[in-house]
């Protein structure tokens, strides 16, 4: 059990993914999101929900998001990343990984009007081991991800807000459950070229693990503020806590990233 709590822990960095929300990009333009990640543990979430099992835990995760618009309605979406990871019992071996995935997918806008946008997206993803929320023995898998997803943008008063909100359903190939996404991010432009973001990322595993998986869920919470910078660039950077969760890590660490338009 120490073991797969051990290997568990690799991965539960890889919860959120930066992305535009539900909207979707004007025809023929885009925009990449380049992110570095650092992150580290000493304690994982126990089967009962408890930060008891102390563990060495660090990762530096690095990730572009490409988003295309094809037309108004239809964007297509990219996503390479790799990440490195050192895991172990204090005092113990440490194990390390290193990861390659490419995913890629599409979001279709249905509706965008005055009650918001909602889309829905599909994705598919080559996952290098440790690049899922869970990996035992640096075991590799692929998945395919469908998701809904629900923005709108609202007065604040005399500044601009948004929120979004996705939930979807992620089936992953193997001996490894499936997954339910769920993402909240709720935006306040404060300036014209500065907005804080808070957000919620979220992942609750299914029912049908194989051993030696089981039952996990995971929850992160992150601040940060992005800040325009150029013509078509803008870096946010930001700060991510784990404070509940079950088989999974209580984590922490930061985030910075590039977003650029084209």
């Amino acid at each position: 059990m120490r073991r797969a709590l051990v290997f568990f822990a690799f991965t539960l960095a890889c919860i959120g993914q930066a992305n535009a929300g539900a909207w979707t990009q004007d025809e023929d333009s885009g925009q990449t999101i380049s992110t570095f990640t650092y992150s580290r543990a000493s304690r994982s979430y126990d089967a009962s929900a408890s930060p008891t099992i102390p563990i060495r835990y660090l990762k530096l995760l690095t990730q572009t998001y490409i988003e295309y618009g094809v037309r108004d309605w239809l964007t297509l979406t990219a996503d390479p990343e790799y990440a490195k990871a050192e895991s172990g019992p204090p005092g113990g071996p440490i194990e390390v990984a290193n990861a390659f995935a490419i995913g890629a997918g599409a979001r279709l806008r249905l509706m965008n009007d005055r009650r918001g946008v909602f889309s829905l997206q599909g994705s598919y993803k080559s996952a290098g081991a440790f690049d899922t929320s869970v990996s035992v023995n640096q075991e590799s898998a692929r998945q395919f991800e469908i998701r809904a997803l629900y923005g709108i943008d609202f007065p604040v008063f005399d500044m601009t807000g948004f929120a979004d909100l996705e939930a979807g359903e992620r089936f992953v190939a193997g001996a490894r459950p499936n997954e339910t996404p769920i993402d909240i991010t709720v935006g306040l432009h404060i300036t014209p070229g500065t907005m804080i973001l808070g957000q919620s990322f979220n992942v609750i595993s299914g029912g049908d693990a194989e051993p030696p998986y089981g039952y996990y869920r995971s929850h992160k919470l992150q601040l940060s503020i992005v800040q325009h910078v150029l013509d078509t660039t803008s870096v946010q950077i930001g700060a991510f806590v784990s404070p509940a969760g079950q088989s999974a890590l209580k984590e922490y660490g930061l985030t910075f990233a590039i977003w650029d338009s084209f």
